[in-house]
């Protein structure tokens, strides 16, 4: 049975991490870290997750001792530095952070200068749906942003097709990390609703990076006062007039065989996900214009993260992807 290591197991995603490996038929969940949280009890600050372990401090040898893979639930910047030395030891490696899913001028970019840009070329993105293969023989995972996940998922059946695209994004409080949850004071986000970033967010970057650079794309995210899920609305000009039965018939195509993308007569909601790996898509035509509308639910923390860790993991160690997850 592979034996798996969560690192940055205090945090929202790592915790789920842990969480799904723990409970996974096929997988042994034995070590996880986190750096101020170290020594105590994963259980005693997530209850929920049942997760009866205690947080160790990093160290690459113990790890590698410890483990045949790793989930690394880092920032950005911190993680590039612990994903070389894990595979420098021989683990496979899904990385939950930015820092693997985009080619080096794009990350630094957004983001900063990357700290393990010799690896970039051995990284495959972690969209299982449009990477499977490649997956399935790597070392090195990134796994996609929860924003780029569902956008991907809603825009993906459409990209020969389409020629301008505008994605309305919408994210659970949870998305922006336990950190700055934590310090974000109840009444900001109450009753409230805000975009932000309106002038270019990093996550646009994978976009680019899997839509290709000369697809116009505005990409705007809100924050909604719900603690997870995420909806993503796309609506896409066509180089062509398209029905609606066409544009279903191109998402019948792409997904009527995908474990975890759900198709759906309706706009998705996303209660209808909530705890699940699943992404649900609709996606018709509005009479009035001939603009092509699709939209995906996913919840950010399953799908947007921990749950499609675990769907690249299983793939990587060559298990059904869908095993702990359903």
């Amino acid at each position: 049975m592979p034996r798996v290591a969560v690192l940055g197991a205090a945090g929202f995603a790592g915790a789920l991490c842990a969480r799904l490996v723990e409970g996974h038929p096929s997988l042994e969940l034995t070590m996880v870290t986190a750096r101020s949280d170290a020594g105590r009890r994963l259980d005693h600050i997530y209850p929920r997750h049942r997760v009866r372990r205690e947080l160790e401090t990093y160290d690459p040898d113990r790890v590698a001792e410890s483990a045949d893979a790793a989930l690394v639930a880092y920032p950005h910047g911190a993680a590039a530095p612990v994903v070389e030395e894990l595979l420098n030891r021989g683990l496979k490696v899904v990385d939950l952070s930015a820092d693997f899913r985009v080619p080096l001028d794009l990350y630094e970019r957004w983001y900063q200068p990357h700290e393990a840009p010799g690896l970039l070329d051995r990284a495959v993105y972690g969209l299982t749906e449009t990477h499977r293969e490649e997956i399935r023989g790597a070392d090195l995972v990134a796994g996609p942003g929860c924003y780029p996940t569902a956008a991907l998922l809603a825009l993906w059946p459409l990209r020969e097709l389409a020629r301008d695209v505008v994605v309305d994004a919408k994210s659970g409080v949870s998305g922006a990390g336990r950190g700055a949850t934590e310090s974000t004071h109840f009444v900001s986000v109450a009753e409230n609703m805000n975009a932000y970033k309106v002038e270019g967010h990093r996550h646009r970057a994978e976009l680019e990076a899997e839509l290709g650079r000369d697809l116009p794309i505005t990409f705007i995210p809100h924050l909604v006062p719900i603690d997870q899920g995420l909806l993503a609305s796309a609506y896409v000009t066509p180089a062509h007039a398209v029905s609606a039965d066409e544009v279903r018939d191109l998402f019948r195509a792409a997904y009527e065989d995908e474990p975890f993308v759900e198709l759906a007569d309706s706009p998705p909601g996303v209660r209808d996900v909530r705890e699940t790996n699943i992404c649900r898509v609709h996606a018709t035509v509005e009479p009035a214009t001939g603009r092509v509308m699709a939209f995906a639910a996913i919840d950010n923390l399953w799908k947007g993260a921990a749950g499609q860790a675990v769907q690249d993991l299983n793939l990587m160690l060559g298990l059904d992807e869908r095993e702990g997850l359903e």
